[in-house]
């Protein structure tokens, strides 16, 4: 008989210590950045403010992306609703069955097909 195995959330920890890895990872490049433009003769506070500026910018980029990117969906879906619920009269569907000019495919109460010249009438 095979045991179950319990969930024991290594994926959750594994996923934990990616993310903290890129995390200093990412941090250890902004203060080797701010260390280069110290280095370049920019005073600390205004490396670390032209930073701040740059993760702003780059904030503001992607939000405005998936602002627009979310304003086309919205309309595509509201486009494919609206094609969709639009119905008129030449828009009923056409059906086969017997009515005034024989067997036929009628739509309402016309026979839509060319029909034989010896259908019944």
């Amino acid at each position: 008989m095979q045991t179950v195995r319990k969930p024991t959330g290594q994926f959750a920890r594994r996923l934990g210590r990616a993310v903290s890895r890129s995390a200093r990872w990412l941090q250890r490049r902004e203060h080797q950045a701010i260390s280069w433009l110290v280095a370049k003769g920019l005073p600390a506070t205004v490396a670390a403010a032209l930073l701040w500026i740059v993760k702003l910018a780059v904030a503001a980029g992607l939000l405005y992306t998936a602002f627009w990117l979310a304003m086309l969906l919205m309309f595509a879906v509201i486009a494919s609703w609206a094609i969709n619920n639009t119905s008129s009269d030449d828009d009923e569907l056409a059906e086969w069955r017997v009515g005034l000019s024989g067997y036929g495919l009628y739509r309402g109460d016309t026979r839509v097909d060319p029909g034989q010249p010896d259908d019944e009438n």
